[in-house]
């Protein structure tokens, strides 16, 4: 099998074609410094959560709106989104992008550290669980992610191959080292049926049994 696969990658990213929303706030991320979810990583999240009709959504990143816009065009028109953000203003560039997608009603929006909100939220009241924020505490969303959703429910780790350094074994460096441990671990946990995709940096998916 090759190993040059960048351009199929390239290929696949390119294949999708984003409105003037998603550019308009893919401009106020790089303005920011935020680095939303890839083109053909939002399409995927979108995707999923049309096809699981995911009524109730957990984003842990907000960014400035991108991965979210994706999600809400995917759920049904009464699904709301709960988005967690520490950067007010990442979540003022996501309300632009909100309320030009049509679609501020639908977005709950909270303003702090996931850590922090996430014991508040509802035990086994999601249907979907999208971690896109600071990868040295994705395995404490996905512990809660696991109390979170439902039976059936998706857990969805965005940068889970950490700028290609996760395939590469002689990366130890913490960031790395953690991606692959939780990816290991989620294999290993009978409670979920899991793939690794290589969309975007990589995107972990998990299924709760």
């Amino acid at each position: 099998m090759p190993t040059d696969k960048a351009q199929s990658w390239f290929y696949c990213e390119e294949s999708i074609t984003e409105d003037d929303v998603l550019a308009e706030a893919r401009e106020r991320a790089e303005e920011l410094g935020a680095e939303p979810v890839s083109p053909a990583t939002g399409a995927l999240l979108g995707l999923l959560a049309r096809a699981t009709s995911a009524r109730a959504v957990v984003e842990i990143g907000t960014g400035t709106g991108v991965g979210a816009v994706h999600l809400l065009r995917g759920m049904p028109d009464d699904g709301l989104l709960t988005t967690i953000d520490v950067e007010v203003e990442h979540q003022r560039a996501a309300k632009e992008a909100f309320t030009q997608a049509g679609v501020p009603t639908r977005v709950r929006a909270i303003r702090g550290r996931a850590q922090d909100v996430l014991p508040r939220l509802t035990d086994g009241a999601y249907d979907m669980v999208v971690v896109d924020a600071d990868p040295e505490n994705h395995p404490v969303y996905a512990e809660h992610a696991v109390r979170l959703l439902r039976a059936g429910g998706t857990l969805a780790v965005n940068h889970a191959l950490c700028d290609d350094q996760v395939a590469d074994p002689a990366r130890r460096d913490e960031q790395t080292v953690t991606a692959r441990d939780l990816h290991r671990a989620l294999r290993a946990d009978d409670r979920f049926d899991v793939v690794l995709l290589s969309l975007g940096d990589g995107l972990l998916l998990a299924a709760r049994r």
